[in-house]
């Protein structure tokens, strides 16, 4: 079996972290999702692994042949974004008539990676979801087959979102459906979408199942992937390397907090990831992400997202306040 994960996209509404870093190497919890993804599947025992790239795709390469470099690991780049259904297709050489196991690179969930793949035929996974028009939508008959699948519908018949993991026996049949959707133009929103090529690969009589995960992390924009953050360090627990300088410090967990970081007089946490060798004096820092080698300095922050190499000094105020009241001195 191999290992797609499309990592092309640019990432625009996480900018402006995106104009020198790709989404999928943003920090999360004291990981990258990238390096979420890639554990998760090399952990069941998956080890070849396609990389569709594009935007600044030499940085995912480096990335994973350093932290990598026990996998055997391919890069196809994807030049121009026609859409996710167009990324897979220009995998068909490497995947040959492999089975395949399809993981977007933005898309983090909890699932049980073993128990899909001893699940017999081809396999998509699904959440319900309030509102599922933004989202590809699967409907499941009653003996818990997929009927049909639609790519954002204004009118959903079903709330079980497709998440971005796809499990495909018959990838000889799946690029076939994707180079005639792209041979006849076939779009949905503009992309050639896997989604239509998974839906004329039912059309056609190839069984799918769903598989429900677990949680759903959305890492599109800042509030959500801060939101995704905190969950995922209530998850993995708190990590403080060892290799620290920390001076009068409060942790509250929470909390990752890289190698070589020198922290003094400063309230760390909860829900807060730190990169390596970041330095922050006399702050404050609560559910935030802090990029490394960032150097803070006399500053509260909440909610925020710091990228690396970013020096942020606040204003000194003297303050004489009295009991029983409330001051806001304004957000940024």
């Amino acid at each position: 079996m191999k290992a797609i994960i499309p990592v092309a996209g640019a990432g625009t509404k996480l900018r402006p972290h995106t104009y020198t870093q790709p989404k999928a190497l943003i920090p999360l919890a004291g990981k990258t999702i990238l390096s979420i993804i890639v554990d998760q599947l090399a952990d069941a025992g998956i080890q070849e692994f396609i990389f569709i790239v594009g935007y600044l795709g030499e940085k995912i390469q480096d990335y994973v042949r350093e932290k990598y470099p026990h996998l055997k690991s391919h890069f196809v780049i994807q030049n121009e974004r026609q859409g996710i259904g167009h990324a897979i297709l220009l995998t068909k050489e490497i995947v040959g008539d492999d089975e395949i196991f399809i993981v977007l690179g933005d898309t983090i969930c909890e699932y049980e990676v073993p128990s899909v793949l001893a699940l017999q035929g081809s396999v998509l996974g699904v959440k319900r979801v309030d509102d599922p028009r933004n989202f590809g939508v699967a409907e499941i008959e009653d003996d818990g087959t997929i009927s049909r699948v639609v790519e954002k519908p204004q009118i959903p018949k079903s709330n079980m979102a497709l998440v971005g993991i796809y499990r495909i026996r018959e990838s000889s049949f799946l690029f076939s459906c994707l180079s005639s959707n792209i041979n006849n133009q076939l779009t949905s929103y503009g992309e050639y979408s896997l989604t239509d090529a998974i839906e004329c690969m039912l059309d056609n009589g190839v069984k799918f199942q769903p598989f429900k995960v677990q949680n759903w992390f959305d890492c599109g924009k800042k509030e959500t992937l801060l939101e995704s953050n905190a969950k995922l360090l209530k998850k993995f627990g708190s990590n403080i390397s060892e290799d620290h300088q920390f001076e009068n410090v409060i942790i509250v967990e929470p909390v990752s907090i890289a190698p070589g970081c020198e922290i003094r007089n400063s309230i760390i946490g909860p829900n807060v990831a730190i990169g390596e060798k970041t330095k922050v004096r006399y702050s404050i820092v609560t559910d935030s992400i802090i990029g490394s080698f960032a150097n803070l300095d006399d500053i509260v922050l909440t909610h925020s997202l710091i990228g690396s190499d970013t020096e942020v000094k606040g204003e000194s105020r003297s303050l004489n306040i009295g009991d029983n009241t409330e001051i806001d001195l304004g957000e940024s």
